[in-house]
């Protein structure tokens, strides 16, 4: 038998399509500037070399009935303790379950994971696989983080053949892998990091995990766009994708779940970045609305569901005079798109004139709203600026826009409004339409305002 030949060839890392030469579009998939050079082995082929068929009913697979099959329910999780990374899991670590963890350089990904092993330590072996550092970093970054490492083992490897023989070896109940773009497979001969390997590592990696139901989490980076790097087929391998956000700039984190098997994708969990790693944010509202200015136009506070978690955010609006031909349009953690509608319903709607001026749009503290109960605190965050009358400082709104200008019903409107009364809120701004619905004695400290209607709401500015 002949050496195998190696070949160039391009692959996709959105869908996995392979082409001979570059093109700028995957013809398969239709994504722009996605096909990746990569190299293969092209095994050499005996001209004697036959086919041997099949024979009808051989195999060695054996199928179970499922009702035969154990359970284990009563220890399905391990509870690491970080509640906010348990709340996004959905209530621990599956055995058996592989996490892809990704973010930003720099963001925390490997500090995090490093402090979940020693969060659950105390009680279970973990196993970290290190690519990018060597042991003795990694024991200076625990050091730092305090953590309790007896129960600890690192291996400083490349190689995924020998990382899943110590895996069966060792029979750890946690591994880590940091990071997959540093993996490669002996019998592949493209370079760390390319499409084949990350999805081959991958493919691997997930086969050991399963056969020796042992949780496994793996560092995934991203590229320039955002995006995880390497192929698509890596997310749908893995059982859950967790995004890890934050500016570099700011201490705040957010850890988000793209895609969850054994729990929900809507929440969220928050840190705060220290000198001494990575501390849980309980109170998210609270931290998020530490020094807002009183008494200024163009300041409203919304509430948004983060799954079964109610957050209240500062939303801040800016209103001014344009220089420009053509007006500008800039918004920070909103949909740029919604935030042009909204501007066409109060124009339309309630006669406010934001033709000739430059509207700004921020979120405070880095967050993201995707929620359309927000539409009503933009709405009058922008109004304020505009009128130059602020809104009240113990004052919530919480609706979505319609376009003919009507407020609408938003869901879980009781969690939300106990939360601002828990907060101190005096006022809240709702729909007419679940006012009906409420009953104002179980709001004792806040008193409900109803509005069918966005100029209804205008009314209560100052």
């Amino acid at each position: 038998m002949k050496d195998a030949k190696l070949k160039t060839v391009y692959v996709c890392s959105n869908c996995g399509e392979t082409s001979p030469r570059w093109m700028g579009r995957c013809p398969s998939c239709g994504s722009w500037n996605t096909m990746n050079e990569d190299v293969v082995a092209e095994p050499a082929r005996s001209s004697s070399a036959r086919a041997v068929p099949r024979q009808e009913g051989s195999t060695r697979l054996t199928a179970h009935r499922l009702a035969e099959i154990r359970s284990t329910e009563e220890k399905s999780r391990i509870v690491t303790g970080i509640s906010e990374l348990d709340r996004v899991l959905g209530g621990g670590i599956v055995l058996g379950g592989v996490v892809l963890l990704s973010g930003e350089p720099g963001v925390g990904k490997s500090t995090m994971l490093l402090q979940l092993c020693g969060a659950i330590s105390d009680q279970h072996t973990v196993l970290y696989i290190t690519g990018e550092e060597s042991e003795r970093q990694v024991k200076l970054r625990a050091n730092r983080l305090n953590l309790s490492q007896q129960n600890i083992y690192l291996a400083a490897e490349n190689d995924v053949d020998e990382i899943c023989g110590l895996i069966e070896k060792e029979k750890p109940e946690l591994v880590v892998i940091d990071s997959i773009q540093t993996m490669r497979c002996a019998d592949i001969s493209s370079s760390s990091g390319t499409v084949s390997q990350v999805k081959e590592s991958t493919a691997r990696l997930l086969a050991v995990a399963k056969k020796q139901e042992v949780p496994m989490f793996i560092v995934g980076h991203v590229n320039k766009d955002g995006a995880i790097a390497g192929p698509k087929v890596m997310e749908h391998l893995v059982d859950t994708v967790l995004y890890f956000e934050g500016d570099r700039m700011l201490p705040y984190r957010i850890l988000r779940a793209a895609k969850n098997r054994y729990g929900s994708t809507n929440e969220l969990g928050m840190f705060d970045m220290t000198g001494r790693g990575l501390t849980e944010i309980a109170n998210p509202s609270q931290m998020l609305l530490e020094g807002r200015p009183l008494g200024v136009s163009g300041n409203c506070v919304a509430c948004t569901m983060e799954g079964t978690r109610p957050i209240l955010s500062e939303i801040q609006a800016l209103a001014a005079k344009t220089n420009f031909p053509s007006p500008r349009r800039t918004c920070s953690g909103y949909d740029y798109n919604r935030m042009n509608l909204l501007i066409a319903v109060l124009e339309k709607r309630a006669g406010f004139a934001f033709g000739s001026l430059d509207v700004y749009l921020n979120v405070i503290g880095g967050i993201t709203l995707r929620d359309t109960s927000c539409d009503l605190a933009v709405c009058l965050s922008m109004v304020s600026s505009l009128l130059d009358r602020p809104v009240h400082d113990k004052l919530l709104a919480v609706g979505e826009v319609g376009l003919g200008g009507e407020i609408r019903s938003v869901p879980s409107l009781e969690q939300r409004l106990r939360e601002a009364e828990r907060i101190g809120f005096e006022q809240a701004v709702i729909p007419k339409h679940s006012l009906a619905r409420l009953n104002p004695a179980d709001y004792p400290g806040l008193r409900l305002i109803g509005a069918a209607y966005i100029s209804d709401a205008i009314s209560v500015l100052k």
